[in-house]
């Protein structure tokens, strides 16, 4: 009976350990090399560099809080933007936090001179709470503030603006972005 559960047991715990091998290891390995050797840029989390210094990524989001630059969206992650604590907050369209927070942030747009119906986007968090990109609207609804604060055309800004807005793929599929951190890099470069 014992040299029948040993027999039973070595092809099961050999399998184990070779299938441990192989998906715990040499498949990550594998995936990792091919993402690493065909798409390097995206592998290494598509940062962007400034003079040898990394200032962000074009796929996670940053807060920027100076009236000088285009803000994102509000995020849930964390304390805002926390990779760490990726999440939407879960809250229901019932619940008095989120209320409080939406009104709080709609009350924040208004006051920098946002006028006429507020996109969605400027006081409702992301689904990741790590969105690196505004709709259009809610990117030339901040043109008027940050032209006043860098002391700008508003034309100019919104010829910025217009500029960075990345049309969906084939023209079809999904919508039309502005990517943040590349709107506040080229705006930075244009001197203002």
């Amino acid at each position: 009976m014992t040299s029948d559960i040993k027999s039973a047991l070595r092809p099961v715990l050999a399998m184990t350990i070779l299938f441990a091998l192989l998906l715990g290891i040499v498949y990550p390995l594998a995936m990792t090399g091919i993402g690493q050797a065909i798409f390097p840029r995206q592998a290494n989390g598509s940062l962007v560099t400034q003079g040898g210094k990394v200032v962000g990524s074009t796929v996670v989001g940053q807060a920027f809080t100076s009236e000088r630059y285009f803000q994102t969206r509000p995020s849930a992650a964390g304390k805002g933007y926390d990779g760490l604590a990726s999440s939407g907050s879960n809250l229901g369209p019932t619940s008095q936090a989120l209320v409080d927070r939406i009104t709080a942030d709609v009350a924040k747009r208004r006051a920098e001179g946002v006028g006429g119906a507020l996109p969605a986007d400027l006081a409702t968090a992301s689904g990741s709470g790590l969105d690196p990109d505004l709709s259009p609207a809610s990117a030339f609804a901040q043109v008027a503030r940050v032209a006043r604060a860098r002391n700008l055309p508003a034309e100019r800004v919104r010829a910025l603006v217009a500029a960075q807005v990345e049309t969906p793929l084939l023209g079809i599929l999904g919508d039309p972005t502005v990517n943040v951190l590349a709107l506040n890099r080229a705006l930075d470069a244009s001197g203002g």
